[in-house]
């Protein structure tokens, strides 16, 4: 399960489908340095996107 909490490189590597959600906010999170510090939460709120609705959204995409 992906939480918020997770850096964003954790949820890529859980499921290279989570890419694509990413992509779809327009977050470049895919090949950005800073995936492998900044949690889902931190890009959420740097990019203007609701991060209960993100994860939501990482969530679908894995199952």
């Amino acid at each position: 399960m992906i939480t918020k909490d997770m850096k964003i490189i954790e949820v890529l590597d859980t499921n290279r489908k989570t890419a694509v959600v990413f992509m779809s906010y327009n977050m470049g999170c895919v090949g950005c340095m800073a995936a492998r510090g900044e949690t889902v939460e931190e890009a959420a709120q740097a990019h203007g996107v609701d991060v209960d609705e993100l994860v939501a959204k990482l969530n679908e995409a894995c199952n």
